[in-house]
């Protein structure tokens, strides 16, 4: 995809390629990368980047900042320009690196907001209670009961789970295979929960093959109509309505360890790359506990 009015960069479209066949880079990915490296080349104002020098992208720096961009919007900015130098010094286009040498400001890490196992009961229940939209088919509750049950039982991403086939569930080792960023393969165990529900959903919606999760139109559901189903039911629970379908992941984690899970196992659960992205749900962890310490002894 090409930003409209935008002159076509050959180097970003070899770029763009090399991320599709070499990366398995989701369109997402893609989508950001081009987006950032297209922003970058317009504030270069046709200065070649083989050409450009650290200034320049000091100056770019220093521009985002001026117009208040986030802390997180500005390291994607410069995530895709170093992606892309590293990509320029394989193919041997450059020996430097220039954006390597800009400073760019820290992001605070804030704590993932997640659900009590309360309020994970109370959402968990909803499709089954509340009453069913007059034009959906009969099947549709068991099919968003289904949905929830599965992204609270293996902290799914919620591309991992539109995506998700009827071969991919495994019910002989009650596990579900699923393909995730770079399309890296795990497998997550399933709970029984789910994995009954997953069963009442295909049953009543003759789901034999194919997609795993369909719309009324039997095609497979997208990505959006899962977070919709997922703000449908808030409703119907005491949980803020502000809620992401991503907390389910979050929740999913937290629980885990304060369950006594060790890091590492959820760290390959959630199909983390890197053991320091797990490690913020200890810190949810722990402020859980304090919080629990100071509403119950006597002498906190």
């Amino acid at each position: 995809m090409v930003v409209k009015g935008t002159v076509r960069d050959p180097a970003v479209d070899e770029f763009v390629r090399y991320l599709t066949v070499e990366r398995n880079a989701s369109a997402r990915t893609l989508k950001a990368y081009r987006s950032a490296l297209t922003k970058i080349r317009a504030h270069l104002k046709g200065t070649p980047w083989l050409k450009c020098q650290a200034d320049d992208f000091r100056d770019y720096l220093f521009h985002l900042s001026k117009e208040k961009a986030a802390r997180s919007y500005i390291r994607l900015q410069f995530s895709a320009l170093r992606t892309f130098y590293k990509f320029l010094r394989v193919r041997k286009k450059l020996t430097h690196d220039p954006s390597a040498e800009v400073q760019l400001p820290k992001v605070q890490k804030q704590l993932p907001i997640v659900l009590t196992r309360h309020q994970m009961e109370e959402l968990l229940s909803a499709p089954l209670r509340v009453k069913k939209e007059s034009a959906a088919p009969t099947w549709m509750p068991l099919r968003d009961a289904a949905v929830l049950e599965l992204f609270y039982s293996s902290g799914l991403r919620l591309s991992e789970l539109a995506a998700l086939d009827v071969a991919d569930v495994d019910l002989y080792t009650e596990s579900v295979r699923v393909f995730g960023k770079g399309r890296k393969e795990r497998v997550c165990p399933v709970g029984l929960p789910a994995l009954e529900a997953i069963q009442r959903y295909r049953s009543a919606a003759k789901v034999h093959s194919g997609p795993l999760f369909i719309n009324k139109a039997r095609r497979r559901i997208s990505t959006r109509s899962i977070w919709l189903i997922v703000r449908r039911y808030l409703r119907f629970t005491s949980i803020p309505i502000s809620i992401s379908p991503h907390k389910l992941r979050h929740s999913f984690a937290t629980h885990m360890l304060d369950r006594g899970a060790d890091l590492r196992s959820v760290q390959a659960l959630l199909g983390h790359a890197s053991l320091s992205t797990t490690q913020i749900y200890t810190h949810v962890t722990v402020e859980r506990l304090k919080k629990a310490y100071a509403d119950a002894h006597p002498r906190a």
